[in-house]
C-alpha cells in the first residue's frame, strides 16, 4: 500500500505537471504562440459549431461573465473569436471561434487526442476500463472535495 501510494502520488503530480508544461511550451512553439493556456481553454470551451451566449462560456469555463469580458476582448483583438447578435433576439450577443480560432481549437483538439491515444495504447478493454474508473472516481473526489460544477 505504502508503495503504492507514493508511486500514485508521483505519477499524478507529475502528469499534472509535464501537462501544463507540454501545452504552454506548445502553443510558445506553435503558430499560435499568442495565445495563453487559459485563453486556449476559452476557446476550448466556446466550441467549433454553435454561437453561444457569454453565461454558458462563462459556466463551462466556471468563472464570472465579467472575468470572461476580459479574455473575449482579448481573444476578439487577436482575432479568434467574433461577436455576433442572435437571430431571433437582437438583443442577445453570443460569441463563435472564427476560423483563426476554430483552427487553434482543432490543434489543441489534436493535442489531447494524442495524449489519449498514448495513455490507452497497448491497453487491454479492462485496462482501459480500470483507468477510466479510476480517473472518474478522482475527478469526482475533486469535484466534491473542492466544489466543482463543471
Amino acid at each position: 500500500m505504502k508503495k503504492s501510494f507514493n508511486v500514485l502520488n508521483e505519477l499524478l503530480v507529475e502528469t499534472f505537471n509535464d501537462i501544463l508544461e507540454i501545452e504552454q511550451k506548445a502553443l510558445k512553439e506553435g503558430a499560435f504562440s499568442e495565445l495563453s493556456i487559459t485563453e486556449i481553454h476559452t476557446i476550448e470551451a466556446i466550441g467549433m459549431y454553435e454561437p453561444k451566449t457569454m453565461t454558458e462560456v462563462g459556466k463551462t469555463l466556471d468563472i464570472t461573465v465579467g472575468t470572461l469580458t476580459t479574455a473575449i476582448n482579448n481573444l476578439v483583438k487577436k482575432g479568434y473569436v467574433e461577436r455576433k447578435r442572435d437571430e431571433i433576439d437582437r438583443r442577445v450577443v453570443k460569441i463563435a471561434l472564427t476560423r483563426k480560432g476554430k483552427l487553434a481549437y482543432r490543434v489543441h483538439e489534436k493535442f489531447h487526442s494524442d495524449m489519449v491515444k498514448a495513455t490507452i495504447e497497448g491497453l487491454t478493454e479492462q485496462e482501459e476500463d480500470i483507468l477510466i474508473k479510476s480517473l472518474d472516481k478522482l475527478n469526482n473526489f475533486f469535484k466534491e472535495k473542492y466544489h466543482l460544477h463543471r
